[in-house]
C-alpha cells in the first residue's frame, strides 16, 4: 500500500514576499510548486494538497474595501472561499499538466472545502492571524483607526492586519477525500485552512468570519484521512534554533522529546515557525512523520535527505 502524504504548501508557493500580486506571478509559482509534487507522485506517494491563502484573502478583502461604495463588500468566509477557488483552480490545471509531462494519468480534484471551528472559540476575542499585504507601522495604525481594523507586528516582517484564528474542529468531506485518495487521484483541499464554519443545534452550518491557520488544518485533515506523512512546506530548508544568533543551528532528524523541549524553550515564534512545529509535533506524538522543509527541496525531503523530521 503506498504511503499517504498531506502537503501543506506555504504562501510562498503561490506569492513571494514583496512580489506583485498579479494572476501570472502567482500562477507561475503555483506551478513550480506542481512540478515538485508531480514528482512526488511519481515517487508512488499517495498525495493530498492543502495551501495558505493569506496574501490572497489579505487582497480580496482591500479589493471589497476599495469597491464598496459599487460592489456590496462580502463577509471573510466567503472571500476565503473565493481565494479557495482561484488558487485551486491554478494547482488543479499546473498539476495536470506537470503529471501529463511525467508520462502519469493520476486524477487530480479541487475540493472547496468547509472548516467546522466552535463559535465559542476564544480566538474570536483575541484576533491573531496574519492576513494581507505587509504595512509601516505608521500605515498599518492609520487603516486600523480608519478601517477598525486590528494590527500587530509580523515576526519582524512589517505590521499587517489580524484576523481570529480558531482551532479546526473537523474537515467536512475528510471521508471522501480520503477515499479518492484510495484511488491514486490527488486532491486539493483545505485551502486557506477551509472555509470556517460553525454548526447549528440543529446540525446545519454557517459561515463564520475567521481565518484558520493552515497548518493545523493540514495537521486535522492528515489526522483525518489517517496520512502515513505530514509535511509542511516553507521558505527555509530547515527548522532551527537559536535563529538569527550566532550560535544557529539547523534541525534535520529530531525526536518527540528534543522537539518538545524546543518549543518549551520559546525557539519558535508564534507568528511563523510556532504554528508549524506545533502541527507536526502534534502529528508525530499520534504515530506518523512529520517533516518541515523548503519546497524547492521536498522531493529530497520525501526520501529523507533534506528538511527537519520529527518522529515518536
Amino acid at each position: 500500500m503506498a504511503e499517504k502524504v498531506v502537503i501543506a504548501l506555504g504562501g510562498n508557493a503561490i506569492l513571494q514576499p514583496k512580489q506583485e500580486a498579479t494572476y501570472e506571478n502567482q500562477l507561475d509559482n503555483v506551478r513550480k510548486s506542481s512540478e515538485i509534487i508531480a514528482r512526488i507522485v511519481k515517487n508512488g506517494y499517495q498525495v493530498i494538497v492543502t495551501h495558505g491563502n493569506g496574501p490572497q484573502v489579505g487582497n480580496i478583502l482591500r479589493q471589497n474595501e476599495e469597491a464598496k461604495d459599487v460592489v456590496p463588500p462580502f463577509p471573510l468566509d466567503v472571500c476565503s472561499a473565493e481565494s479557495q477557488g482561484f488558487i485551486g483552480y491554478m494547482m488543479d490545471q499546473t498539476l495536470k499538466n506537470e503529471l501529463q509531462k511525467l508520462g502519469l494519468k493520476n486524477a487530480v480534484v479541487s475540493m472547496l472545502t468547509q472548516t467546522e471551528v466552535d463559535k465559542n472559540d476564544p480566538a474570536f476575542q483575541d484576533p491573531s492571524k496574519p492576513i494581507g499585504v505587509f504595512y509601516s507601522e505608521a500605515e498599518a495604525k492609520k487603516l486600523a483607526k480608519e478601517k477598525n481594523w486590528v494590527v500587530k507586528e509580523d515576526a519582524g516582517r512589517g505590521w499587517r492586519r489580524v484576523v481570529a484564528s480558531p482551532l479546526p474542529k473537523s474537515i467536512l468531506g475528510s471521508d471522501i477525500i480520503k477515499q479518492l485518495t484510495d484511488t491514486n487521484a490527488i486532491v486539493i483541499a483545505a485551502g486557506g485552512g477551509g472555509i470556517p464554519v460553525v454548526k447549528n443545534n440543529d446540525g446545519t452550518c454557517k459561515g463564520i468570519e475567521a481565518v484558520i491557520d493552515k497548518d493545523r488544518s493540514g495537521l486535522k485533515l492528515a489526522e483525518e484521512v489517517k496520512a502515513d506523512v505530514f509535511m509542511i512546506l516553507t521558505d527555509v530548508q530547515n527548522v532551527y534554533i537559536n535563529y538569527g544568533k550566532p550560535d544557529q543551528k539547523s534541525l534535520t532528524h529530531v525526536s518527540l522529546e528534543e522537539a518538545k523541549q524546543y518549543v518549551k524553550e520559546g525557539q519558535f515564534s508564534a507568528g511563523s515557525m510556532g504554528p508549524k512545529m506545533e502541527a507536526a509535533i502534534n502529528f508525530a506524538e499520534q504515530g506518523g512523520k512529520a517533516i518541515i522543509c523548503s519546497l524547492d527541496q521536498a522531493d529530497l525531503a520525501m526520501e529523507g535527505k533534506a528538511g527537519t523530521h520529527i518522529t515518536k
